[in-house]
């Protein structure tokens, strides 16, 4: 059975997930939390999608938490999840993390990719 984990608290340039603070960015995939390099939406590109693209068959969707505020991805990176059938979401960073919370409850495959505020 599935235990995707929550991401319970966000701000301060980190993550508290599953009770456990995560300072940085972080990456959710195939129910695991890990860090993600990633500081801002400007400097995102599509090599930073390089583990969710290599996992695409456990992955519907990606919710991309953009910072402080929302924000367009480059053209690259929504071209690079298309291609190999990934869908995107991008959003505000706290929004994205609620979002992720109630799809993975759902038993959604989602991976959610949140830069730290």
């Amino acid at each position: 059975m599935r235990q995707p984990p929550s991401v319970d608290a966000w701000g301060a340039g980190g993550f508290r997930v599953v009770g456990e603070w995560r300072p940085g960015s972080l990456l959710i995939l195939d129910d695991m939390a890990l860090p993600w390099a990633v500081r801002s939406l400007a400097a995102l590109t599509p090599e930073d999608f390089a583990e969710v693209i290599a996992r695409r068959d456990a992955v519907e969707f990606v919710l991309l938490g953009t910072g402080l505020t929302p924000g367009l991805p480059s053209r690259a990176v929504r071209e690079a999840l298309k291609a190999v059938g990934i869908g995107l979401e991008f959003m505000a960073t706290e929004a994205a993390a609620r979002t992720y919370n109630v799809v993975a409850s759902e038993g959604r495959r989602v991976a959610a990719a949140l830069i730290a505020v």
